[in-house]
């Protein structure tokens, strides 16, 4: 988080910060890895990657409108393989 914190100071709120709270098994990101969301679409930070960081940015959207705070889990089964989170993902 505090490697957003020079990024943050010239942003006007609200916006949005959202960040790794736990971490089992391997992950791209570490435990403090923060990616911020403001209204008009500019994103600093990480906090995995892939189609992850894409479902992460659409939830700080969600937040930014609704003003509620949410908490998602971001994971995978052993039916399915981890290269799945880390997609590579477009938009339009």
């Amino acid at each position: 988080m505090r490697d957003l914190a020079h990024d943050l100071a010239g942003w006007t709120p609200p916006y949005a910060v959202a960040s790794v709270v736990a971490v089992r098994g391997s992950a791209p990101r570490e435990v403090g890895a923060a990616l911020a969301v403001h209204p008009s679409g500019k994103v600093v930070g990480s906090v995995s990657g892939g189609c992850v960081e894409g479902a992460v940015h659409e939830l700080a959207m969600s937040v930014l409108a609704s003003g509620r705070p949410q908490r998602a889990r971001f994971g995978y089964s052993d039916s399915q393989d981890a290269r799945a989170l880390l997609c590579e993902r477009t938009s339009a």
